[in-house]
């Protein structure tokens, strides 16, 4: 399938170095800017398949913009433009060596670990006699250490953070302060959409000059899970499952074939037809968040669109 974009090899004017992430590559353009494609690539226990799902790189940056300039007002950000349906170009940061994740909910890794007999998460209690999918009093903070490539993300205590240096206090405050406003923001805007915004990371840099701002990106269905508010308390009450907007749905297809990213483990194979209905869940998160219909990008030639948008957008600085 050639209209997805899986991985690229750009010249672009003035570029020092690229970066590949697992779903995102990174063109740090002379020191100063980064031009960030987000491919087609979906990764899943930190591991990425074989196959790029259509439109799934357009999909994740529009929504990522559009929150970018939705929480401004909140938390300044990298993002300094988006001259193609896959790029993001903003300014140059230094990350911070953490991710915040932030949980509304006991779902997903929390419920894993919950199930286990856990009562503490990187640090922080919780509650006896919980359910999966479950509120929580208030939400939780529980950060992640950013793995290396082809390494596990590992949780950690905010107390690890600190004492390790990870992060400076001051900074780390200001970053917590960040991730619960940025949290009640996203809550708000999926609750006007009959949604739930169950859990979700941010990602943070610093700028040359200083100035913490959030990256990467932002309440997207690769970085967050979203439960349909209509019908939850009663499924909980029935004790069924979430009607979920996440790639939850790409996790729990791979765990019923035998894969969780564990030694030894293949990777099932993903028919044309799968990748298809993953492309089409994907469409549905973007109009379920977005509360607007998603205009296909012309994929005819993805990497000579990118190409041509990049290169006119760099000369005309």
């Amino acid at each position: 399938m050639n209209n997805t974009i899986t991985k690229t090899n750009f010249q672009f004017p003035g570029q020092k170095s690229v970066y590949r992430g697992k779903v995102r590559e990174v063109y740090n353009i002379n020191d100063d800017l980064l031009v960030m494609i987000a491919t087609d690539r979906i990764s899943a226990f930190d591991v990425v398949m074989p196959k790029g799902i259509p439109y799934k790189g357009q999909i994740l940056n529009q929504i990522a913009t559009k929150f970018m300039e939705q929480t401004q007002d909140i938390v300044p950000n990298w993002l300094v433009a988006t001259p193609d349906p896959n790029v993001a170009v903003g300014h140059l940061c230094e990350p911070f060596k953490v991710e915040m994740v932030i949980r509304g909910y006991l779902s997903g890794h929390a419920a894993r670990e919950y199930k286990a007999g856990k009562r503490t998460l990187c640090g922080v209690a919780m509650p006896e006699g919980m359910k999966e999918n479950d509120k929580f009093p208030q939400p939780i903070i529980t950060p992640a250490t950013k793995a290396e490539q082809g390494e596990h993300d590992e949780d950690i205590s905010r107390e690890e953070i600190l004492s390790k240096g990870i992060v400076a206090k001051e900074d780390y405050e200001i970053l917590e302060k960040y991730t619960r406003e940025l949290f009640q923001r996203g809550t708000e805007i999926a609750a006007e959409r009959g949604l739930i915004l169950v859990d979700t990371k941010y990602e943070f840099g610093k700028t040359k000059d200083g100035k913490i701002v959030l990256i990467d990106e932002i309440h997207t269905p690769d970085s967050s899970r979203y439960f349909y508010a209509d019908g939850y308390q009663e499924r909980q009450d029935k004790n069924e499952p979430q009607k979920q907007l996440s790639k939850e749905f790409v996790r729990q297809w791979l765990i019923e074939n035998g894969f969780q990213g564990k030694e030894g483990q293949q990777v099932p194979e993903m028919s044309d037809a799968y990748v298809q209905t993953v492309s089409e869940r994907y469409i549905e998160l973007y109009e379920n968040i977005m509360g607007e219909d998603f205009a296909k990008a012309d994929v005819s030639d993805i990497e000579e669109r990118i190409t041509k948008s990049v290169n006119d957008f760099l000369a005309s600085r």
